[in-house]
């Protein structure tokens, strides 16, 4: 009876910190390619990819809070300046 063994290399995987990652992200958001920065850093697009995902998932809810802020303050700042036009229009036919 023949044993089979098996030509299975173990293979192991990198671990990438949270810096790394951190400036990866960076990189895409300064414009480069995802297929330029997996290859001048030596990764896989996928994995680039799912960095991407998984940073679009972590932040909606900070996103938002921002974004709700922004709208406040765009409506105030539009509040503002219809009374300033009020103004102008009372003053200006005043003399």
């Amino acid at each position: 009876m023949k044993s089979k063994t098996s030509n299975k290399t173990t293979v192991s995987r990198r671990r990438y910190d949270e810096e790394f990652k951190t400036s990866v992200i960076q990189m895409l958001e300064n414009g480069q390619s995802v297929p330029e920065i997996s290859q001048s850093l030596g990764l896989g697009e996928s994995l680039v990819y799912r960095w991407k995902a998984a940073l679009k998932t972590s932040e909606p809810e900070e996103v938002d809070e921002e974004k709700e802020s922004l709208r406040r303050r765009v409506k105030q700042l539009e509040l503002e300046r219809d009374i300033l036009k009020k103004a102008l229009a009372i003053f200006s036919r005043g003399t």
